[in-house]
Formats: structure tokens, sequence, C-alpha cells
């Protein structure tokens, strides 16, 4: 079978459709799909917008390291994850991960695992714009130690 080649960065809005279908993977009763979306406050500031940047390279190839390992540790047939660079208003899709598996909670796990994983080890910098005017980048991003 041949799955899509999908970059996992990229600056294009997010869709499901960037995903390998279900149908391909008829040994997967478990779904797990997370949609991170730009929200309207952070620390109670309005925020209107972010932009996110990234070492392209880096991050692509980091992010299949972790989906490899992911796999195996959760012993799930897919999993995948693409992470939107540029900036995003309100309510787009940052991030979106999918994940089949044979069961549900391994499909559970292995999803949390990876959005978790991206989001502190990758070097993907995240900047939020203020109504006020104001922009600051986020602290606790990126924060592999090799």
């Amino acid at each position: 079978m041949i799955m899509q080649q999908h970059p996992r960065i990229q600056e294009q809005p997010l869709s499901l459709a960037d995903f390998d279908a279900i149908q391909h993977y008829p040994e997967c009763g478990g779904t797990s799909i997370f949609m991170g979306t730009v929200r309207n406050h952070q620390q109670g500031r309005r925020v209107i917008a972010l932009k996110y940047t990234a070492y392209r390279p880096i991050a692509e190839k980091w992010i299949r390291e972790i989906e490899d390992a992911l796999k195996q540790k959760y012993a799930v047939s897919y999993i995948r994850v693409i992470h939107r660079i540029g900036v995003l208003e309100v309510g787009e899709y940052a991030i979106m991960a999918v994940v089949y598996a044979a069961h549900r909670q391994q499909a559970f796990r292995a999803c949390e695992a990876l959005i978790t994983r991206v989001k502190h080890e990758v070097p993907i910098w995240k900047e939020e714009f203020y109504q006020d005017g104001d922009s600051q980048y986020v602290s606790g991003c990126c924060i592999r130690h090799d």
C-alpha cells in the first residue's frame, strides 16, 4: 500500500483529506483525531492571530522520528501529524493528528503522546499577536535536549 507522502510542516490550511483513509487499515477499530485550533485568548490576553515558524528540515525529520517511535511503542498501524506554519487567524487549524489502531485506547494514548512530543520537541515557534497591538513568543515550545 502506498501512503500519502504529505509534508509534516505546511503553509496551506489543514484538512483531514491530507491523511490516509481508515479504509486502508481494515485491522483498525480505533481512530483518534486531534485538531488544534487558534483560540482567542491566552493568560487573560485577547489573541487575534498566531504566527508559527519552523526550521523545516529538522522539524520534518524529528516529526517523522517521533511518529516512528510512537508507532512502535503503542503498536498502532498509522500515526501522522501535520503542523501549519505562517500567520493563522482565530479558529484556524494549527495542528492535526490522526492515529489508527486495533483498539481505541492505543489510538488515544498514541495521539496524545504525539501532540505532546511535537509541541515540546520539534523546532516550531509560536508568536502570539494581541488585540492591544503587542506580541510575544510563547515559552515552553521546542525544548528537546539533544
